[in-house]
């Protein structure tokens, strides 16, 4: 069975970005998303799909999106709720990662078996949209890779739900 896995990029009080744009373009973290994106299907609201510079290549991509608009291209697979996704989901068997944004994040996050969360010590005071709060209690917290001599220092850290194998 496929797992849900979160990956995004957040500030010290969990901002996640700013006229749907990122805050931080950290090419070490752009280097870590491909790494775990490529190949796997990625989820994502409207907005962060109109966000990218181009569709990612490798990766399937599915939008969240109440809109019936056809613009979107026809390799982009368009559901209109979660539940609609959760019936989808059971038809893939790669991990899914969600990639975007805040809204998908809050909707996915209670569902999500693993979460890549790339910790930035830095702020940003007109950040306009912000990754949900979780129960870290619920998941195995590990460090893997700290690069404090980076300008913002940042880490990638793994959050693993608690009785995942």
């Amino acid at each position: 069975m496929s797992k849900l896995i979160i990956i995004a990029a957040v500030g010290k009080n969990l901002e996640l970005g700013r006229k749907n744009d990122l805050i931080w373009h950290i090419k070490g973290d752009m280097k870590f998303f491909k790494e775990h994106t490529m190949g796997h299907p990625i989820l994502m609201g409207k907005n962060t799909f109109v966000s990218l510079p181009k569709m990612l290549p490798g990766r399937k991509h599915i939008v969240l999106s109440r809109s019936s608009e056809s613009s979107f291209p026809d390799d982009v697979t368009v559901l209109d709720s979660l539940d609609e996704f959760d019936k989808f989901k059971s038809t893939i068997k790669e991990d899914i990662y969600v990639i975007g944004g805040a809204s998908v994040y809050a909707q996915t996050i209670d569902k999500a078996d693993m979460i890549y969360l790339t910790e930035i010590s830095d702020e940003c005071k007109d950040a306009d949209v912000y990754f949900p709060s979780f129960k870290d209690a619920d998941y195995e917290k590990e460090i893997l890779e700290d690069h404090p001599e980076n300008t913002p220092p940042y880490r990638h850290v793994l959050y693993k739900k608690k009785g995942l194998l």
